[in-house]
């Protein structure tokens, strides 16, 4: 072989190996590009590296499979009842240990809309506490216009109270320091226990036949000064005339007020036409300057209990009866 043949073969064989090399490189480049795609495939697991055409249109079983899958929403319409609605604590009160939460309606609730109403309505309170709801019959409106909430036992001072009824109503208010009065119309007395301090208050009740109701009863309001005419109570003309420092108990009239007649028989007897009465000498002003609404006022030793929905007399309702007065027990 000549030098010229073999330069020739040298070179040929140089450019051969290049070119494998060369596409060696690419292959492996490839099978890089590859090995990337099919690992996005395995994270994402949505693209195999494959173009995509036009997707199929769904059908009527598709579409009735996804409508299994996501239930509709509906939403609830909320009772009529609650647009009416009206609420006794006003925004920040401070009440008594005693004080329900009442709600009353412009029209009675049939009893088969009370459930439905129930559950628009909602009680939080710090501590928290048992309690339910219960429909009464107030006094002076019809069957199904009033419902009240109230804990098991009374608010512990201090308690924060937060009320929901609806979209209308929301009130949050607090519950004060502890005012307990027991009055006995059998001893004539009046015993208050105020955050734990017990004194003792000579009262007098309602004369035989005209008896101060009996049970606990919760202070509604006070008033400096009120017109009190007996022809509103059924009493005909016995009185009418302005009494001072009125603590009203009762939508039928009994009051813990000052009373002239106190100046000689609180201690003594029996003498109102149901009222509890105190005397003249500071003793009515003290109590009516110290009491909230909400604070409890309970009798003993009378007769006749005063119903719960005479006032806020729902604490003379047992537990178990109490709950047994919500739709939703």
């Amino acid at each position: 072989m000549t030098t010229e043949n073999t330069e020739n073969t040298g070179i040929t064989m140089r450019r051969a190996t290049r070119a494998w090399g060369t596409a060696a490189l690419c292959s492996l480049a490839l099978a890089g590009c590859s090995l990337a795609l099919a690992g996005c495939s395995a994270q994402g697991g949505a693209d195999d590296g494959r173009a995509a055409g036009p997707k199929p249109a769904p059908t009527a079983a598709d579409r009735a499979s996804s409508a299994r899958q996501k239930p509709t929403e509906r939403t609830v319409p909320e009772p009529a009842a609650l647009k009416g609605a009206r609420i006794n604590v006003s925004e920040g009160q401070t009440v008594g240990v005693g004080m329900p939460v009442s709600l009353t309606f412009d029209r009675p609730v049939p009893v088969a809309e009370r459930a439905a109403v129930e559950r628009r309505l909602k009680v939080g309170a710090d501590p928290v506490v048992t309690g339910s709801w219960s429909w009464v019959k107030d006094r002076n409106l019809h069957d199904g216009q009033r419902i009240d909430y109230r804990p098991r036992e009374p608010w512990q001072p201090g308690t924060k109270v937060t009320v929901r009824a609806g979209a209308g109503i929301t009130r949050t208010f607090e519950v004060g320091r502890s005012l307990v009065a027991t009055v006995d119309v059998r001893t004539h007395t009046m015993t208050v226990v105020k955050d734990g301090r017990t004194r003792e208050v000579k009262v007098t009740a309602g004369a035989p036949g005209m008896d101060t109701w009996n049970g606990t009863m919760v202070v509604l309001d006070k008033q400096s000064r009120v017109l009190m005419d007996s022809r509103t109570v059924g009493y005909g003309k016995a009185y009418k005339d302005y009494y001072n420092f009125a603590v009203h108990l009762t939508t039928s009239g009994t009051y813990l007020h000052e009373n002239p007649n106190a100046n000689a028989t609180a201690g003594e007897s029996n003498v109102t036409h149901g009222c509890i009465g105190l005397a003249t000498d500071g003793t009515a002003r003290r109590f009516y300057a110290e009491v909230i609404p909400g604070d409890i006022v309970r009798v003993v030793g009378s007769r006749e209990t005063v119903d719960p929905g005479n006032g806020y007399g729902g604490w003379n309702v047992g537990w178990k009866q109490w709950r047994a007065g919500s739709a939703l027990s």
